[in-house]
């Protein structure tokens, strides 16, 4: 299953998020989320398409009666070449790119046909830590003491140099409280959910654990970057209504209550890239300047374990 991800498949398809943060980024700052958002979907099929692939969109934005969006279900490609799942988001973070806030990516993973999870339209349950922790030393349904107090003792630091990341939203009010009493330092975002998981693989950003409901969508994404570091997740759905459930089963999901690991969301090898937008404590975001745009991207392979940051200058 492993043998077709190959560092060149990676290079090849980051041209994919590179192109439709390029895309999206002229129109930062205008306000128009749907225009910009329109613009990366635009740019990230061309590129997909031109791809030697036999791509299907497993994660996307939307149904196919919501086309021209990327929607689940879509194949991309030129017909040939490797079958591949594919998860995406063309501007994750619409709001931060339409007010020019810091951290909108393009956002792409890829595995080898049946490797990532369908995950419906709905909300999950998150908790999610970087590479270099001993299995299960968070775990989804302890408390959030306990879960603080496990990561510090596992860090070898005290509880107050422990910082977790958490989307600043109302439903969150709960958590936020029981961190800060645990002495935790809390990082909140007003969007990104992807970007939030994404910050525990980088010890520099200060983020240890990533915690909160956000998309389920965005789940599968975030597994995928941390399948290729050695990180942790753990997801379970949050279902709300009728309408919810019957995304749900739809999607395959039989057992509605079930707790996920990385390993349930990205079966085998993946790549993950992500390419900034605006710029963030993750990427410098595109820059145009001298007749040139410039690109920064980041590259995760589990298969070959490899690391990259590409930048890119190319004229405009």
């Amino acid at each position: 299953m492993s043998s077709v991800i190959t560092d060149d498949l990676a290079l090849a398809v980051a041209r994919a998020p590179i192109n439709a943060a390029i895309a999206a980024a002229r129109l930062v700052g205008r306000g128009d989320e749907r225009a910009a958002d329109q613009a990366a979907v635009d740019a990230m099929r061309a590129s997909l398409n031109a791809l030697a692939i036999r791509g299907r969109v497993v994660i996307g934005e939307g149904e196919r009666d919501e086309a021209p969006m990327l929607y689940v279900g879509e194949t991309v490609g030129v017909g040939k070449g490797p079958e591949l799942d594919i998860a995406l988001d063309p501007l994750e973070g619409t709001t931060l790119a339409a007010k020019a806030k810091p951290n909108a990516l393009a956002v792409i993973a890829i595995a080898p046909k049946g490797g990532l999870l369908h995950a419906p339209d709905t909300y999950m349950d998150k908790i999610a830590v970087g590479p270099g922790y001993a299995d299960g030393v968070v775990d989804l349904d302890a408390s959030i003491e306990d879960n603080v107090k496990a990561l510090a003792k596992a860090k070898g630091v005290s509880a107050e140099e422990v910082g977790v990341c958490v989307l600043d939203r109302p439903r969150h009010g709960a958590i936020i409280e029981a961190l800060r009493s645990a002495g935790a330092r809390v990082h909140l975002i007003g969007d990104g959910d992807i970007a939030g998981v994404i910050h525990c693989t980088k010890p520099e950003t200060g983020i240890d654990m990533y915690v909160g409901s956000g998309g389920a969508p965005e789940g599968v994404l975030a597994a995928a970057a941390l399948k290729c570091v050695g990180g942790q997740f753990q997801g379970r759905l949050v279902i709300r209504n009728e309408e919810e459930r019957a995304r749900a089963v739809q999607a395959g999901i039989e057992d509605l209550k079930r707790r996920y690991d990385l390993n349930d969301l990205v079966l085998g090898d993946a790549v993950f890239i992500a390419t900034g937008v605006t710029g963030g404590s993750l990427l410098d975001g595109v820059r145009f300047a001298g007749g040139a745009v410039h690109s920064h991207t980041l590259i995760l392979n589990a298969a070959t374990k490899a690391i990259s940051e590409l930048r890119i200058r190319q004229p405009v």
